[in-house]
């Protein structure tokens, strides 16, 4: 049996609302991508150091749209330590900022995700996006993942076009929202589909009939060992996580959620310690032919221990966050608790 690929991605961006803000590159970067914050730094350089510390890999989905805003400087900031350290980065975008690029020949184009736009006008910011990556020092990437997992069919079709052999975007927990990929949830790693590879983001069954992305802030260490575990024990091909640049901060940045930080913690602890488990990229992964693969199955003692473990999140380290949002966690908990 082999062991199954695990990648931890991270999409790794700077902020729009930061630059809407007046937020200087300087100012953006020490929040965004390097988390800077009154407890300290918990961004890409964190997660690359502990990573490390465990003997693992990351790969870094890096937007370089930012570029034509702050100028190319700031990509290259982003990229070169990456590389450096010997982990991966990868193409990411998000087309938001297109609407603030000045002096470029697609800035008249406008959408908030990649699959906004037309076949052809997919292509040329994809081709732009990648001359930037490029250009900041990355190798030619193999792996692309949507912004807001906004993509469309068109946009493998685009990804077909330029050589880019993975499409991470589809996120079968996002169906509903912005994922537009016309695949089933149920799709396997490694599935073509309209000329590409498609790598989805992992996900468990949180409760009968309801799925949940393998995502720091998303599933307690709990659920994550168990995703991790139920995958090397079904020789699942690859298992991909989901997170980002300041995920292990706070909603409003000013100090790091000690709850996620530890979820990552275990998260690095199991992949180091499951045999039947190997880090991974894009670059070393090996395509194999798998049916189907089944999801860990629910567990509502273990779901509703996430909500309660949300709620203590929401109300020691999300400052600003809307009550509503505590209640409703709160009452989901209390029904899961009641069954």
């Amino acid at each position: 049996m082999m062991a199954t690929k695990v990648q931890y991605t991270v999409d790794t961006e700077l902020s729009l609302k930061l630059f809407q803000e007046g937020a200087s590159a300087q100012e953006n970067f020490d929040s965004s991508i390097a988390g800077k914050c009154r407890d300290g730094e918990f961004g890409i350089f964190y997660q690359m150091d502990r990573l490390e510390a465990f003997g693992l890999t990351g790969v870094f989905f890096v937007d370089p749209m930012p570029a034509l805003v702050y100028g190319p400087a700031v990509v290259s900031r982003i990229v070169e330590p990456i590389i450096r350290r010997g982990h991966e980065v990868q193409l990411h975008i998000h087309t938001e900022w297109l609407e603030f690029a000045r002096d470029h020949e697609l800035s008249h184009l406008r959408g908030r995700n990649i699959a906004d736009f037309s076949l052809d006008d997919q292509v040329r910011l994809l081709d732009q996006a990648r001359a930037l990556l490029m250009i900041a020092g990355a190798p030619r990437p193999t792996a692309f993942r949507a912004g807001n997992f906004g993509a469309n069919d068109d946009t493998l079709r685009a990804l077909s076009t330029l050589g880019v052999q993975y499409d991470s975007s589809f996120n079968p927990a996002f169906l509903t929202g912005e994922c537009a990929i016309d695949l089933p949830p149920e799709t396997p790693p490694f599935a073509e589909h309209l000329g590409v590879g498609i790598i989805p983001v992992s996900f468990i069954e949180d409760r009968p009939g309801s799925i949940r992305a393998a995502q720091l802030c998303a599933l307690s260490a709990w659920e994550m060992r168990d995703a991790l575990s139920h995958a090397a024990q079904h020789d699942w091909p690859c298992f991909t996580i989901v997170s980002h640049s300041f995920e292990l901060l706070s909603r409003d940045r000013t100090r790091c959620n000690p709850i996620v930080t530890r979820r990552f913690e275990a998260m690095c602890s199991n992949i180091a310690e499951q045999a039947k488990l190997e880090d991974t990229g894009f670059h070393a992964l090996s395509p194999r032919r798998k049916s189907s693969l089944t999801a860990v199955p629910a567990n509502l003692v273990r779901t509703a221990l996430r909500y309660g473990e949300q709620a203590v999140s929401r109300i020691r380290y999300e400052v600003g966050i809307a009550s509503t949002i505590f209640l409703n966690e709160m009452a989901a908990f209390e029904s899961l608790v009641a069954v």
